[in-house]
């Protein structure tokens, strides 16, 4: 039996810690809040993010980061992607060196313009074959209720992938595995963004065709981006790439897709946040998104008209405007 720290007790970090008990390993969960760890100790519940969903009882919680990594075999980190150097310098002291770093996040980080999995091996030191990224269509909420889900696992070194693999796999959660980590890290960021841009369209009643539109030209920024960095671009049309981009920009149970949402319907930044009332990643790594395409010469413009609405700098109304006087040209996969 493996045993496994989940640091987060967020929605997706406790939907996938019950995965986790359910494939029978051994999972303890740390939560900031002693009213959610004793939520989840006493009731099985976790009411502040997935309520009315029954836990695993073997499912533990607590308070004390030292406690919850103890002796772990793989160490989960699911906050938002922002906080996750300064939380990552805290807690490195106490991560062993056999462990395995899971990366639950999908998010660029502000300034340096880093994946999740390059942070944690900046941060902690742990080599790049012991970080794994789980990446795909998981909303939290089905998950967590035992909906049919697939997922992928991404890592350099195939054995950690498949050890990982074997740890998560259960009837309702179907993990696939792949050693293509920057393809699998974009298309889980870039798919926030384009979600935002989804949830403008539909906020403004802009229809199924401009969600459509949307959808396949935010699959070609993400694309264009990979191919730069060294992605596999068979990687985004697969669970990590399209399938998720699909779910998120899709479903209502989005964070991202509702937070483009209430600004599309006429709300400010921040009352979209407090409406929202979890992090949507797509907000704060847009700006990084955009920044590392131009470093690199690659055009996203619907990545910089999502930046150019949440600083402030285009309204909503001139949204649609922005993205369809743009100069037409050829349809290439990629272009």
């Amino acid at each position: 039996m493996n045993r496994v720290a989940v640091l987060s007790a967020g929605s997706w970090g406790t939907a996938f810690a019950a995965v986790l008990a359910d494939a029978g390993n051994e999972v303890v969960i740390h939560g900031r809040r002693r009213e959610i760890v004793d939520a989840i100790n006493i009731r099985h519940e976790n009411p502040a993010y997935l309520p009315d969903i029954t836990l695993p009882r073997s499912l533990r919680a607590t308070t004390d980061v030292a406690e919850a990594v103890a002796g772990a075999d793989h160490l989960v980190v699911s906050i938002p992607a922002q906080s996750l150097r300064d939380n990552l310098t805290a807690w490195a002291p106490l991560i062993n060196p056999r462990t395995v770093v899971v990366s639950l996040m999908k998010g660029i980080e502000t300034h340096t313009g880093l994946r999740m999995s390059e942070v944690i091996t900046e941060v902690t030191g742990v080599p790049a074959d012991r970080v794994a990224v789980v990446s795909g269509p998981n909303l939290a909420r089905e998950v967590a209720a035992r909906r049919p889900a697939a997922s992928v696992i991404a890592c350099r070194d195939e054995t950690t992938a498949k050890a990982l693999q074997d740890a998560c796999v259960t009837p309702y959660f179907r993990p696939y595995t792949n050693a293509d980590v920057v393809g699998c890290e974009l298309g889980g960021a870039v798919k926030n963004v384009i979600a935002l841009a989804i949830g403008l369209a539909a906020g403004m009643g802009l229809g199924d065709n401009a969600r459509a539109l949307l959808m396949t030209r935010g699959l070609a920024e993400t694309a264009r981006l990979g191919a730069v960095l060294g992605a596999d671009p068979l990687t985004f049309s697969g669970l990590a790439g399209v399938g998720d981009l699909i779910a998120t920009c899709m479903s209502p149970l989005s964070r991202n897709r509702t937070f483009g949402e209430h600004l599309g319907q006429g709300l400010t930044v921040p009352e979209a946040s407090a409406a929202t009332r979890q992090t949507a990643e797509g907000v704060k790594s847009s700006q990084s998104i955009l920044e590392l395409a131009r470093r690199h010469g690659v055009e996203m413009p619907i990545t910089e008209v999502v930046v150019s609405v949440v600083n402030g700098t285009a309204t909503v109304a001139e949204a649609a405007g922005l993205l369809m006087t743009r100069t037409p040209k050829p349809e290439r996969y990629g272009v």
